[in-house]
Order: C-alpha cells, then sequence, then structure tokens
C-alpha cells in the first residue's frame, strides 16, 4: 500500500505536530476519513477538530480506528506507544511522516526547502510567493503562515512546495526539482552524532537534485564546493559576491526596503514587514526560486510587501508606544544570534530583555558554549528550566549549566511563575520570548502584563 489514491481512511500519531497536521489536512482536503492521537489538546489539534478530524488524547488501543488503509507516526512517538505497537503487531501499513511526504512528491515538480535553520520561513515564503502570484502551489509548511492561518494548501498545479527536515535524515527521502539549502551548523546531534555527520547529510541531499535542477544555497557554507546542480545560485545578504544579494537596505518604523541584485536582472525596491535582518536573506532565497521558475517582477514585489510573516518567527505579539514583545522559535545558538541581532537593527538603543527556554537536554548539552555565546548578546537574560520534549533529564544538563558559561551581568534563571512575577514588577520596554517549547504559553500572560 503506497498508491496515495488507494487511502480512504489513515490515522495519525501524534497529529497534533506542525508537520504530521499538514499532512492531516492533505488527506482531509482529498476526501479521505481522517483521525489521530495527541498527547496534549492545542490551538492546532482543535482547529483539526473543527476541520472535521476525530482525534483523542489518551494512549488507548481501543479508541484506535481498526478499519485504515495506514497508519502515520511521528519519530517523537516512542517505540512503545501501545497504539503503534498494536497496528504493527497487527500488520497495519505503519509509516514515517517522511514516507507520505515520499508518496507524494514522487509524482510532482518539487521545491524542497532544508537547512537546520531559516527552512520555515523560506518555505512559507517560497509558497506565498508562488500563491500570491497565481503561480500555484501545494505547500506543506512547518509553521503557520499568517497570511492564510494554515500550514498546508492545496492547488490544482502540481507543484508541492515542502520544508524537508533533516531530522532522522528524512529528507533524503524527497525528490527535488529544486532546492534549497539556508544552513548546516550543528544539531540533532544525538541522531548524526558529529557536525560532519549533518554536513554529509546536507550534501547527500543536495545531491538529489534531479537532472536540469536547480540548486539555492546560502553563500559561505561549509562544504559549499560540493553542494551542486545543473542550477547554482549563492545567495546571502548584502554580500557582494553571493550571485544573488541586497543593496540599498532603508528601515522605517520596523520594516525594511532593499533591492535584489541577481545574475543579470535586479528587483528596485522590494519592502519586507517582518523584521530580522536574517529574515531579508530569506526573502532573498525566496525570490531566488521565483526568479528562476520566471515569476514577473511586479508579482514578486507585491507578494513579499503582502508577506504577514509565520507564527512564532519574529511575531510580534505586543507593539505599541510602551512595549514591545516578540514571539520566536529561535532553539539553536545561531537562530538566537540572528533573531537578537534582528531585534537591535530595529530597536537601536534599548534594553533587550530575552525570556529564553532551552529546549532538549541533548541541544544544551551539546551546543552549551554556543548558547552562551548568543545569550550574553542581550541585556537581560531570562532562563527557564529545560523543556524536555522526547527526552529523560541528563545529569548536569540545566539551564544553570548555561549560565555558569555566560558573561552577562544581568542573568538569571526563573520558574515560569517567578518570571510572570518579574515582569510585573519591572515591565521591561523590549521582551524577546524564544524557544520550541512550550514558551509560547507563556507570551500571552507577558502580553497582558505589559499591555495593561
Amino acid at each position: 500500500m503506497h498508491k496515495l489514491n488507494d487511502i480512504q481512511k489513515i490515522y495519525f500519531i501524534g497529529i497534533g505536530g506542525i508537520g504530521m497536521s499538514a499532512l492531516a489536512r492533505y488527506f482531509k482536503s482529498r476526501g479521505a476519513l481522517v483521525s489521530g492521537y495527541d498527547k496534549t489538546v492545542t490551538p492546532l489539534t482543535k482547529e483539526l477538530e473543527q476541520q472535521g478530524i476525530l482525534i483523542h488524547y489518551e494512549e488507548r488501543v481501543d479508541l484506535i480506528p481498526k478499519d485504515v488503509d495506514a497508519v502515520v507516526y511521528t519519530p517523537a512517538i516512542p517505540s512503545n506507544h501501545a497504539e503503534l505497537v498494536y497496528y504493527r503487531e497487527h500488520e497495519y501499513t505503519v509509516v514515517k511522516r517522511s514516507d507520505v511526504l515520499q508518496w507524494i512528491t514522487e509524482g510532482s515538480f518539487n521545491i524542497c526547502v532544508g537547512g537546520t535553520h531559516g527552512k520555515t520561513t523560506v518555505t512559507s515564503m517560497i509558497a506565498h510567493l508562488l500563491r500570491h502570484s497565481g503561480y500555484g502551489c501545494n505547500a506543506f509548511l512547518g509553521g503557520i503562515a499568517a497570511n492564510y492561518n494554515t500550514n498546508f494548501w492545496s492547488s490544482d498545479r502540481n507543484v508541492v512546495v515542502v520544508e524537508a527536515d533533516e531530522y532522522d535524515r528524512s529528507f533524503l527521502k524527497l525528490l527535488p526539482d529544486i532546492a534549497v539549502v539556508t544552513a548546516i551548523d550543528p544539531d540533532h546531534l544525538d541522531i548524526y552524532g558529529t557536525p560532519e555527520e549533518v554536513e554529509n547529510a546536507f550534501v547527500q541531499f543536495a545531491g538529489k537534485v534531479k537532472p536540469g535542477g536547480c540548486l539555492v544555497t546560502k553563500k559561505g557554507l561549509s562544504r559549499e564546493s560540493e553542494l551542486n546542480a545543473d542550477h547554482n545560485y549563492r545567495y546571502a545578504y548584502h554580500q557582494s559576491n553571493a550571485d544573488v544579494t541586497t543593496t540599498d537596505l532603508k528601515v522605517e518604523n520596523g520594516s525594511y526596503t532593499f533591492d535584489v541584485k541577481g545574475p543579470g536582472w535586479m528587483i528596485k525596491d522590494i519592502t519586507l514587514h517582518m523584521g530580522g535582518l536574517h529574515n531579508i536573506e530569506n526573502a532573498v532565497a525566496a525570490i531566488t526560486v521565483a526568479k528562476h521558475l520566471g515569476i514577473d517582477d511586479d508579482k514578486i514585489r507585491a507578494a513579499v510587501a503582502d508577506f504577514k510573516g509565520v507564527r512564532r518567527r519574529f511575531e510580534y505579539a505586543l507593539k505599541n508606544a510602551q512595549h514591545v514583545v516578540i514571539d520566536d522559535y529561535a532553539h539553536h545558538p545561531e537562530e538566537l544570534r540572528a533573531l537578537i541581532s534582528g531585534v537591535r537593527s530595529i530597536f537601536k538603543d534599548q534594553t533587550l530583555t530575552l525570556v529564553f527556554q532551552p529546549h532538549l537536554f541533548s541541544r544544551t548539552h551539546d551546543l552549551a558554549d554556543g548558547f552562551a555565546e548568543s545569550l550574553d548578546l542581550a541585556d537581560q537574560i531570562i532562563l527557564l528550566p529545560i523543556y524536555p520534549a522526547r527526552e529523560l533529564p541528563m545529569p548536569g544538563v540545566t539551564s544553570d549549566m548555561l549560565l555558569q558559561r555566560m558573561k552577562a551581568k544581568h542573568a538569571m534563571i526563573l520558574e515560569k511563575e517567578a518570571m510572570l512575577k518579574w515582569m510585573k514588577e519591572n515591565k521591561p520596554a523590549l521582551v524577546v520570548m524564544a524557544g520550541a517549547g512550550d514558551i509560547d504559553a507563556l507570551v500571552q500572560p507577558v502580553k497582558v502584563i505589559l499591555g495593561q
């Protein structure tokens, strides 16, 4: 069983994950009967239920459907999960999310965006450019596009824009006609073991671009000489030796205006309303893909100006004359560095209070020195306890381990409630809240406190 048209009933274990929920929406849009399990009720699972997808929140075999054509699970689900064990023991078709993406991309023109960070924003930008310009695409996003409040949409045009997730090497199952690589920094070392293995996987990913295809990579990546396809573009923010880059940047009212210069072409007066210098670079990557596809300059310009961002990517939770609160998914040292420098490019000379929730014991351990260096770039740092996700605690790996490596004078560790109390007492003007765990649930309370 692997023909998409044969799947009329499908079950998802971990349906509330951002990638899983996009696939669930895909099958729902095709008229399939979709159901699933997740551990926690979230705004995303509530939306899925509102769309007619049946979800339960207890790990119970008596609640799962027995008449299904396929079962999809995410690597975050433990192998001894009772529902997963039942389906495997009874010889159902049980596959990973990446297997389903492989099925989908076997028969389409595919734009696959990979990278240890930046891929969600670039994927969303490309998909938006293709939709807004009228080109058309099916989009599988790793975040919620603010323009459309969804992580999936469909189109009659047989083009797929998909986020290529490197975790578990799942992106190597995709079949790109166009591939984008935004970064190959060390991450997921619990899977890869060494930074070199991370790089090897991205070299393999680039090598999967079909004959006649296109590869768009950030200028200056290590192993750059090994990242090649029949059409290559190296992109960068404000770097004259890149194939595609920016010139004449201006900042006005928190938005950026700039020109994008490529090989033999230039688009003047691009306006981006999304904050962060790294997002200018992300826009350059997306524009490069759009130009390669032959989309008209005016349509590109209009689409970028209309782009409202991605939820939890430099998202303004509060922005008034007294207070600004920015919510971001940053959970890697380089993402934190880009986030903080991006905030400073807009809010010059303001005291920056960063609330950071480390994500995963393994990542905190493996990248501790990098985290400490990036966190030191903020003026006031509040560390929350590590969010474990799928992991068990590791001896000695705590937020205090990061604090001990930091040099900043104004840094501390607070529990969630204590952090909220600190916000009430200090009312900071500029707050950045970052992390991939459940810190997003604290954004609204902080917004209320500072908005009063």
